[in-house]
């Protein structure tokens, strides 16, 4: 069975799409931008600002489903600048300290709202 899962915790989606969708015990979610929840609006600042509130908004979005980042599987990591890459990872690491996750990263030439990151992810539910 499919849900939709859906928190006001985190930004609501920019387009035709969910915040997550749950399958049996697998989450997998939407990217997550830098924008704030109460605003809409996106959080400037350095990559590693961006990427505290793609986190933060990413927890939230996993908690909506249930489960949480020491359940997150896989990964996937689209960065404006790969010059940014040291700077996202670290602060990357600070969510994912247990058993972090498969991940793939990858530097693209544009992002929704220019942002600086955005990030996916797969979590299981128990």
């Amino acid at each position: 069975m499919i849900s939709v899962i859906s928190t006001s915790n985190a930004p609501a989606a920019i387009g035709p799409y969910s915040q997550a969708i749950k399958m049996g015990n697998l989450v997998y979610t939407s990217g997550q931008i830098p924008l704030d929840p109460a605003t809409g609006q996106v959080v400037t600042g350095t990559a590693e600002v961006q990427t505290h509130q793609v986190l933060t908004n990413l927890k939230a979005v996993l908690e909506a489903a249930g489960t949480s980042f020491d359940k997150v599987i896989k990964t996937t990591v689209f960065i404006k600048d790969m010059n940014d890459f040291a700077a996202i990872n670290t602060v990357y690491g600070s969510y994912f300290t247990a058993t972090p996750p498969a991940r793939s990263c990858v530097e693209v030439a544009r992002l929704p709202k220019d942002v600086l990151v955005e990030i996916e992810a797969v979590a299981y539910v128990e």
